[in-house]
């Protein structure tokens, strides 16, 4: 019997992977035309870093983490987001003693241990961005900006952004003490998760995806109206900074995010092509987080968005890539200076291909045909002789004898 992936973890093979490469490569050129700069980080993180940053009454630490016990005895987890471990380097390489404000992003695989449904996995794929060490509201748009022509650059269609503020440590008591007076006539219809975090952070209530507590929070206080006014005045030049730039938000004073951490500024990217799983991508401002982490008392805010959603949502490249040039050889002869030719042209970065077997014009021409190669240089004993091959053109079937000392000329 074979061996098979584990569950909630799925290989991305060609040609899938083909369009990951290209949304990346987007990614990228967008992240450094907005002056981000990319972070490397471990997979593997103290149990600690997590259970001090994402919140100890969240959904993640409580009941997704892959976490056990090395050798050593320590709790290790593998890392189920990426701004933990971002804001752990943050502080511990002393970024932060540079002048701000410091944009980072990190691309790669996160794990949490939750039922394995459409566009999410136990291994999944994510893009983290994150501004730090400011605090202004012109960067909380300024993120949000990215964002939206992130997904609009990917081709996304049908997505909105959705922003609400959450307060800081000054209004947010009230606004919790406010819910736990609304929610506790209701208790006796709340799931058990919802009556364990009433008193210990009420605002996951609202989070929660029960549909009986969805029922139970309709008319529940709204935040928006229990920020002070520093938190009132921040996001009110976040909207500004977001109607200067032309992007259309929606209000959502019901969103909360999954995360202890966020403070003021919070936003989605949500789609209607997902059913109930229709955030493509999220996040929130921060403050306090580093110095939580052992760093300095210091801003930041950040995203981020899931490759398997976006991958679910964006529209297959406009050319799948292939081979510039596959060489036909006929002949032991022809075989070798084809070898010569693909390694040559491939050290120039040229992608070429050829086989390796004595085929058939006619296999060679299939193969060459099954990997979307844009040319076919023909090359047998007689073109050898003559000093010229045949290059074909498999777009448009034309074809031209080609001296064979300039065929790398004419390919690269």
């Amino acid at each position: 019997m074979s061996i098979q992936a584990v569950r909630g973890m799925k290989d991305v093979l060609p040609p899938e992977v083909f369009k990951w490469q290209n949304m990346e490569k987007t990614v990228r050129e967008i992240f450094r035309a907005f002056g981000f700069s990319e972070i490397k980080i471990p997979v593997l993180e103290r149990t600690e870093l997590f259970a001090r940053s994402i919140g100890e009454t969240t959904d993640i630490v409580e009941k997704e983490m892959y976490t056990f016990s090395d050798r050593s005895g320590d709790s290790l987890t593998m890392r189920p987001e990426a701004t933990a471990g971002v804001l752990r380097a943050y502080v511990e390489h002393k970024i932060h003693a540079q002048p701000g404000p410091h944009k980072l992003f990190a691309i790669g695989p996160m794990f949490r241990h939750e039922r394995p449904q459409k566009g999410r996995l136990r291994q999944f794929n994510q893009i983290d961005a994150e501004i730090l060490g400011d605090e202004s509201p012109l960067l909380d748009a300024e993120l949000m900006v990215m964002l939206v022509h992130m997904v609009e650059s990917l081709g996304l269609t049908n997505v909105d952004l959705h922003i609400n503020s959450l307060g800081c440590s000054k209004c947010r008591p009230k606004y919790r003490q406010a819910l736990i007076d609304f929610f506790e006539p209701k208790k006796q219809n709340l799931c058990e998760d919802c009556l364990r975090r009433l008193n210990a952070n009420p605002l996951r209530v609202l989070d929660c995806k029960v549909e009986g507590c969805k029922e139970q929070a309709e008319g529940a206080p709204v935040i928006l109206d229990h920020i002070c006014d520093e938190c009132a005045e921040h996001f009110s030049q976040v909207r500004k900074g977001l109607d200067s730039a032309g992007v259309s938000y929606q209000l959502d004073p019901r969103m909360v995010r999954g995360l202890d951490y966020y403070v003021r500024t919070t936003f989605e990217v949500v789609t209607g092509d997902l059913g109930a799983q229709n955030a493509v991508a999220g996040g929130g401002r921060y403050d306090g987080l580093i110095e939580v982490l052992g760093g300095p008392p210091q801003g930041g805010i950040g995203f981020a968005a899931g490759l398997e959603r976006l991958a679910l949502l964006a529209p297959e490249p406009a050319e799948r890539p292939g081979p510039a040039l596959f060489v036909a050889a006929l002949g032991e002869k022809p075989r070798e200076e084809a070898f010569k030719l693909v390694q040559n042209l491939r050290r120039k970065g040229i992608w070429a291909e050829m086989t390796s077997q004595d085929k058939s014009l006619k296999a060679q021409m299939r193969r060459a045909g099954k990997l979307d190669s844009a040319k076919v240089l023909i090359l047998g004993e007689n073109e050898l002789e003559k000093g010229e091959a045949v290059l074909k053109n498999m777009q448009d079937g034309s074809q031209e004898n080609l001296p064979f000392s300039e065929v790398e000329e004419a390919i690269g």
